[in-house]
């Protein structure tokens, strides 16, 4: 696998997930692991460039293919875009879902440089937050298209 740019060498279970190999095995802890179902998005990943829920994905069908956790997302200690948004727009709270909602809005970003709120809220239908911060993630998702199309930052 690569995850994050860098080749991991891994040996489990067919029947391990590529969130329980992320977490167990390679110790990068940002994906949650929530319903387990599929169905709330905390475990979300990008996976060969699509946004994928690892806890539905197997650790062998991720062979050869690109991965990158929130873990990959900052460079060099600097926080990417869609991070810094997410903290100048309040848009966490208790944090457990945040880290699947950041990659989710990164993958979204990638191939929406430039959102509406509409497209917003139908982009991340597939990520739930309980604390309800859905009014800062949204607003960080425009801030951040903003600042990746050379706007200001917001602040």
């Amino acid at each position: 696998m690569r995850i994050n740019g860098t080749r991991q060498n891994l040996s489990v279970e067919p029947r391990v997930t590529l969130l329980d190999a992320l977490r167990n095995y390679l110790d990068y802890t940002g994906a949650k692991k929530v319903c387990d179902r599929a169905t709330c998005g905390s475990c979300t990943v990008i996976l060969g460039g699509k946004m994928v829920y690892s806890c539905s994905v197997l650790a062998i069908e991720a062979q050869g293919k690109d991965i990158t956790t929130v873990e990959g997302l900052s460079t060099n200690g600097k926080l990417a875009p869609i991070q810094a948004a997410f903290v100048e727009n309040d848009a966490q709270q208790c944090g457990f879902c945040t880290p699947g909602f950041v990659v989710a809005c990164k993958a979204f970003l990638d191939k929406h440089p430039s959102p509406t709120l509409a497209d917003v809220e139908k982009g991340l239908g597939g990520n739930l937050c309980r604390c309800g911060t859905y009014a800062g993630v949204r607003q960080a998702v425009l801030a951040a298209a903003n600042t990746m199309r050379g706007g200001q930052k917001n602040g």
